[in-house]
């Protein structure tokens, strides 16, 4: 019924804004911005933004990262000559190319690649460095560390396209350019040069956990949203003192899926969906080229395609060594 739908807040709490746990930060950038509530921001969520914990790593990351930022900027902005109007209308098209393959695993002139290898060591220091900064925040508010760790299955996925793979190949050309559609058209020609990546059993692997990380998650976030009009959005009173919200959320799991999914069980069904998806996809690049060359035939080969139907007589007389009109 209409009255049961709350995508939004229907009611924004405003409190005093807290600055969060003590903790001893001990760092030279502690947690900064002064906490305050935006309304609309509350409709979908909480209300307060900050502070945040910056830290040492935190600086750093942010500095590599806008330094890495800068570099691929500003080549795109120089090749279309500087041109603000022609750098917005060729935005999505722009691209810092890696070093073509005749320089193989070396470092090129800076025009030649050099600027993408500068700009693929600070992206990646800055990435690492985030990683870093992550799990030392959970380990300083007594937390686990899952979110350090799902963070490295998509930094994995990162290394393979960037620098694993490359190096496996040996040569810088087999990685991916810093650019939108580049970085599309880059993944549509691999799958092409290597037969076709849908066969690629790793890859169909990464796109079962993908399409059910979202589906769990959709089906996490609506159970939750259906029964928060009976408090089940708190879902740690509703843990230790069940009530009628948990129950029916329960009910309707075991009458519509035929099991039952808890308040913690679903974050872990949801955590390993979403980190198997980078990991079994950045397998299946790894593999593609340094072991694997044609992965239909591979899938030929293993019974998990046909093969093309001989359609054509085993000798073909070529038309243009044939005299005469049509």
């Amino acid at each position: 019924m209409a009255e049961y739908q709350n995508f939004f807040t229907s009611v924004v709490v405003a409190t005093e804004p807290h600055d969060g746990v003590p903790i001893d930060e001990g760092e030279f950038y502690g947690r900064e911005l002064k906490p305050f509530n935006f309304y609309w921001l509350g409709k979908i969520g909480d209300a307060q933004i900050g502070p945040i914990y910056i830290g040492s790593l935190g600086f750093l990351s942010f500095l590599f990262f806008f330094i890495a930022i800068e570099i691929i900027g500003l080549n795109m902005a120089a090749s279309v000559d500087w041109s603000p109007i022609e750098f917005v209308r060729q935005f999505f098209w722009l691209a810092l190319e890696p070093p073509g393959p005749e320089w193989g695993l070396g470092i090129p002139p800076m025009n030649e690649g050099g600027w993408w290898l500068m700009a693929g060591f600070f992206l990646t220091v800055s990435v690492l460095l985030w990683w870093l900064r992550v799990y030392r925040r959970a380990v300083a508010l007594g937390l686990g560390t899952h979110m350090a760790w799902a963070f490295a299955a998509a930094i994995w996925l990162f290394l393979v396209m960037g620098f694993f793979r490359p190096l496996l190949m040996g040569s810088w050309s087999e990685a991916v350019p810093f650019g939108i559609f580049p970085h599309l058209d880059w993944t549509a020609a691999l799958s092409v040069a290597y037969g076709n990546l849908y066969y690629n059993p790793f890859h169909m692997l990464s796109i079962v956990f993908l399409y059910g990380a979202t589906l769990l998650f959709a089906m996490h976030g609506a159970t939750i949203l259906a029964v928060s009009r009976m408090g089940g959005d708190r879902e740690v009173e509703q843990i230790t003192d069940r009530g009628t919200a948990s129950e029916r959320a329960a009910l309707f799991w075991r009458w519509t899926m035929g099991f039952n999914a808890t308040m913690e069980s679903i974050h872990r069904w949801g955590w390993w969906f979403a980190v198997l998806c980078p990991l079994t996809g950045g397998i299946g690049i790894l593999l593609t080229g340094t072991v694997v060359d044609n992965w239909f035939l591979w899938a030929v080969k293993h019974g998990v395609a046909p093969a093309y139907p001989a359609v054509f007589d085993p000798v073909t007389t070529d038309p243009a060594v044939v005299g005469g009109g049509m």
